[in-house]
């Protein structure tokens, strides 16, 4: 089962949960996999630092032209929806930045002028960790397009072929966490007792659950603080709140030493334990391929 952990803001606790519930996961038995995709700052790392066992440089497939071939017909600046290609008198620019890596131009080049390079935008790496199998992808400093690094890591989070993989996604509601969520099972959303913590889970939830579709389930962090807008829009959506994490001090050290809130205070372990068979068991039940 894929299960993906989000927010429509940052600092609300998904690595936090992230992390215990992989390792719940793997105390329980279960093969887990965390898939750190948050590649513009990944920090699941901090929680479970593992010792790189494999590292791959990722990116997109941009175009190369050839100009002895090439008659400067202009047809792959036309296919371009990027506007990644401009073809003048007796020369093609390629602004690589701008690509998508979709291979529109090379397909439809009437002289077979075009190929394709890799242009390395990130890595991917694996380690693991208490039973934890994590991957991570970090997106090089200045690149624009995290989605392609994201999508390796899911696809390296697949390889292991876990029976529970956990996706850390990034914060927001734009395309990386799209794409994180695209193909999950279930989304957990972790958020705030706050107006910006009820304003920006609206949005998560309306990507999540309207437009792909998932079953959603909601862990309230820095509970006690605030005031009861989440539990009211909860109980409007028939969201169900699958746990409450208290705003307290130790917990807060524990993060900030970066000890996983299960392995900080033990009293946690029976609550992701139930945490994580609550996601089971409502993924399962939603009819989502496990």
């Amino acid at each position: 089962m894929i299960i993906g952990v989000a927010s429509g803001k940052g600092g609300t606790g998904k690595t936090t949960v992230a992390t215990s519930l992989a390792l719940a996961a793997a105390d329980s038995g279960l093969q887990v996999t965390l898939a750190d995709c948050d590649v513009e700052e990944p920090n699941a790392q901090l929680f479970l630092p593992t010792v790189c066992e494999g590292r791959e440089e990722v990116g997109v497939l941009t175009p190369v032209v050839d100009p002895a071939r090439c008659t400067y017909c202009g047809r792959c600046a036309r296919v371009c929806a990027y506007h990644a290609l401009a073809v003048l008198p007796g020369q093609v620019l390629v602004f690589s930045e701008l690509c998508h890596g979709c291979g529109s131009c090379a397909l439809n080049c009437p002289e077979g002028a075009i190929t394709e390079a890799l242009r390395v935008t990130g890595v991917v790496e694996r380690g693991s960790l208490d039973g934890v199998h994590l991957v991570q992808g970090v997106l090089n400093v200045g690149e624009a397009m995290a989605v392609p690094v994201i999508r390796e890591v899911k696809r390296w989070g697949r390889r292991s072929m876990a029976e529970v993989v956990v996706l850390d996604a990034p914060p927001g509601t734009s395309c990386p966490v799209v794409e994180t969520l695209r193909g999950a099972d279930y989304a957990l959303m972790v958020t705030e007792p706050t107006p910006f913590g009820l304003h920006d889970l609206k949005l998560a939830v309306q990507v999540a659950h309207e437009e792909l579709s998932l079953p959603v389930g909601v862990v309230i962090n820095r509970d006690g603080i605030g005031d009861k807008g989440v539990d009211a829009y909860c109980e409007e959506e028939g969201l169900p709140i699958l746990m409450r994490i208290p705003f307290d001090r130790h917990i807060a050290e524990a993060c900030a030493e970066g000890v996983p809130l299960i392995r900080a205070l033990p009293e946690y372990q029976r609550r992701f334990d139930d945490l994580l068979c609550a996601v089971l068991g409502s993924g399962l039940g939603s009819g989502v391929g496990s």
